[in-house]
């Protein structure tokens, strides 16, 4: 059923993209990859897309955007596209286009809309297209390996037919993505045939990271799903940190075990069609050239792994502590924000369950549609549990812009707009009424909401009265619970935001990151729960003391760097 994943089992074509959540491994295994291909005598280029990317820690060398040597692995370039500039400088760009012609608050409007992932990721394209399309590159290279690949939405928007830079024009600028496509039509060729080079089963494998988790496994064959409607259609599956063997009679190995297992012996009837890869947790740090080559390279461990405790974290608030904390602060309205699989749900209901101990009333709801929080608590005389349910928001949502759009617009404008209208900003401006009128209704129950508007979203809809515009699209006229939720948002007293994270490096980074976007839309969030910690459990496990040992190092680091901590311990079952 699974096959380890080393050199021995694979078949590789020349393009080789690792995509998945941030924290499945997908630096680690791509580099890995990489090393080992070049110790075969191939030659190799790994390029980063990721805002995380830490090649230049793992190879201890520079990292640009040209190809750069490593010099202890002959054979093998590394290249780092930084995102994030990319993103900056294509916004000036477009923005450069417009001043001296829109009005200041239009100007404004357009550069929160041009400030969004959808951005970020179109931009990080626009970068690796030049290597895609390089003659030269793909002459010198036996294998070009990409650490993060595009989303099947982004690839929607690069192949729809309409002139790019006549939408924004035409439109005004209101649509919440599409902004980015402005003045990229020069290069329209050039990334239809990177898309077309993507689909070539012949020339590219897209490799789908993901961790042996029931969320992970969801958010894979979501993204293969819109992969697939692309017709990118050579898809392999690697789950990744699998514990290989689990020692009897230790709790913490027995638990961590089982429920892996659990998982990979019971997944979808969909991955039934899908090539699927195992790459083992490793008793060592994922850190150095040599144990970045051990991962897949056949041996299970490295050498000489030091058997130590992990250092025991203390003077760190725990769960309880921080209901007390929520309970005496009087809050009305408490988010738990973070990315996909870190814990929220449960944190979310972990909390709604401990205020309702202390005797308050409790709204608990969640815009997850994976979260399911009527399976994991149920409702009582003193909690309300609700979902907003995204499907029926968005569609409803898209039908009504739809119908305005139909009236005055191309078929080639509308088809811009079917495709903005998928993305993951305008599903956040579809529940936003949803979100205001239940943080409107608190007041004698606590508002618990699981997951929330990114910092993006609230600026898309709040910069140069944008909220109004938006409301008035959806529901002809402006809400008053909708202008009063940024506010709200931004009062200390009323709202308290926590950011929900794991003691790991791409988790972190990808909150810190959360937390900076927040900041700028004027909320602060410097509440952090470190959920599913194992340090302080022993255990004789190599594998996870281990894991313990970089766990506490983590904790450690983030303590020091946000002023509110809390810790959530892993439950052993």
């Amino acid at each position: 059923m699974f096959r380890e994943f080393n050199l021995n089992n694979l078949l590789l074509t020349k393009y080789i993209f690792f995509t998945g959540k941030g924290g499945v491994g997908k630096t680690s295994l791509s580099s890995s990859l990489a090393i080992n291909l070049a110790d075969d005598g191939k030659k190799v280029l790994l390029l980063s897309t990721d805002p995380a990317s830490n090649l230049q820690d793992i190879f201890k060398t520079g990292v640009s955007n040209k190809p750069e040597a490593v010099k202890e692995i002959p054979n093998l370039y590394i290249l780092n596209l930084d995102p994030e500039k990319a993103a900056a400088e294509h916004r000036e760009s477009v923005l450069s286009m417009y001043r001296g012609i829109l009005p200041e608050a239009a100007l404004v409007n357009m550069e929160e809309q041009l400030s969004g992932s959808c951005t970020t990721e179109i931009a990080a394209f626009n970068e690796f297209t030049t290597v895609l399309t390089n003659e030269k590159l793909n002459r010198e290279f036996d294998h070009i390996i990409f650490d993060t690949a595009p989303t099947g939405h982004t690839l929607r928007m690069l192949e729809l037919p309409a002139a790019w830079n006549g939408y924004i024009e035409t439109t005004g600028g209101n649509a919440s993505c599409l902004g980015q496509l402005s003045g990229l039509s020069e290069k329209k060729h050039l990334y239809e045939n990177s898309v077309s080079t993507l689909k070539d089963k012949n020339k590219t494998t897209t490799y789908l990271v993901s961790r042996p988790q029931q969320l992970a496994v969801n958010e894979v064959l979501r993204t293969s799903k819109e992969l697939k409607e692309l017709n990118i259609n050579n898809q392999i599956v690697i789950f990744n940190y699998v514990l290989k063997n689990c020692v009897k009679g230790d709790m913490l190995s027995e638990s961590f075990y089982n429920s892996q297992q659990t998982v990979l012996n019971n997944l979808p009837f969909e991955m039934n069609t899908f090539e699927k890869y195992i790459s083992y947790l490793m008793p060592f740090n994922i850190v150095g050239i040599d144990n970045i080559r051990n991962l897949i390279s056949g041996k299970s461990f490295a050498p000489n792994v030091i058997d130590k405790k992990a250092e025991l974290i203390k003077n760190v608030k725990n769960l309880n502590q921080l209901i007390e904390d929520l309970h005496n602060s009087k809050k009305k309205v408490i988010f738990t924000m973070g990315k996909g699989g870190v814990g929220k749900s449960t944190m979310a209901c972990e909390i709604a369950k401990g205020l309702i101990a202390k005797n308050a009333k409790v709204h608990l709801t969640t815009t997850d549609p994976a979260a399911h929080l009527k399976h994991l608590i149920k409702s009582d005389n003193n909690l309300r549990v609700t979902e907003i349910n995204p499907k029926i928001e968005i569609e409803n949502y898209q039908n009504q812009i739809l119908a305005e759009a139909s009236k005055t617009m191309t078929q080639e404008n509308i088809d811009y707009i079917k495709e903005d209208l998928m993305s993951p900003c305008t599903e956040e401006i579809a529940v936003f009424k949803a979100f205001a009128d239940i943080v409107a209704s608190a007041g004698e129950e606590i508002v618990v909401i699981d997951t929330a508007p990114t910092g993006h979203t609230l600026l898309l809809l709040d910069t140069t009265q944008s909220y109004a515009r938006e409301a008035a699209r959806a529901a002809h006229k402006e809400e008053t619970s909708i202008t009063k939720l940024l506010p709200r948002l931004r009062d200390k007293n009323f709202t308290e935001i926590i950011i929900v994270t794991l003691a790991e490096a791409t988790p972190y980074y990808e909150s810190i990151r959360l937390k900076e976007d927040l900041a700028r839309a004027g909320i602060v969030s410097d509440t952090f729960i470190i959920n599913n910690v194992t340090a302080n459990i022993e255990t004789k496990d190599i594998i996870l003391k281990q894991r313990n040992i970089a766990e506490a190092e983590w904790i450690n680091r983030i303590t020091k760097e946000i002023p509110n901590v809390y810790l959530s311990e892993y439950k052993t079952r």
